[in-house]
């Protein structure tokens, strides 16, 4: 460890030229893109080959999902604020931003409950049909995406506020927008094409 840092090296340093923490979290969406795009493309396949999606998406809440949409990305807004903040060194700011994201995180969460709550009762369970398996698979995994999401921030956001390792703001923040992203392709596929 270096004296001037009191980290490990392989903290400080990479072969390509690229902080190790920022090399992490892109493996870390190269790999979920492979299990949101596996998942995505063979719900689409299975869409255009059966008619009655289309029946079963009927009963989707668009203005739910639109609402949902806002939130994660007013949201993201607030992740590329928290990281400019974090960029100019105070740590505070970037906190009390981070807070707010982790607000949209939550806010989404609680509609999502809301939103599953009443469609469970309406009898569209995981079980009813191909649609709502992919539906409850597709958005469930996004959902548990979503608290990792949250929880990370929590932690970045108690150690920000004290101007300690404020490069992990940006990182949190390109798990964050990766999150949002997700849900941009979930949304219209599961809630508008219908």
């Amino acid at each position: 460890m270096s004296a001037a840092t009191d980290r490990p090296i392989a903290t400080t340093r990479s072969a390509t030229g690229m902080p190790t923490g920022r090399l992490a979290v892109w493996w870390i969406i190269a790999s979920e893109i492979v299990i949101f795009g596996g998942l995505l493309g063979s719900y689409v396949m299975h869409r255009l080959a059966h008619d009655a999606f289309a029946e079963q998406a009927a009963h989707t809440n668009t203005w739910i999902g639109a609402f949902n949409t806002f939130v994660l990305l007013t949201s993201s807004l607030f992740a590329v604020q928290a990281h400019k903040a974090a960029e100019e060194g105070d740590g505070r700011k970037a906190a009390r931003l981070i807070y707010y994201t982790m607000g949209g995180g939550i806010t989404f969460l609680v509609v999502k409950a809301f939103e599953w709550t009443h469609e469970i009762q309406e009898g569209f369970t995981i079980s009813s049909n191909t649609f709502w398996s992919f539906y409850y698979t597709a958005a469930g995994i996004h959902a548990a995406h979503v608290i990792a999401g949250v929880i990370i921030m929590g932690i970045v956001a108690q150690t920000a506020k004290k101007n300690l390792e404020l490069q992990r703001v940006e990182l949190i923040g390109l798990y964050w927008h990766f999150v949002d992203i997700v849900w941009i392709f979930l949304f219209p596929l599961l809630y508008i094409a219908k």
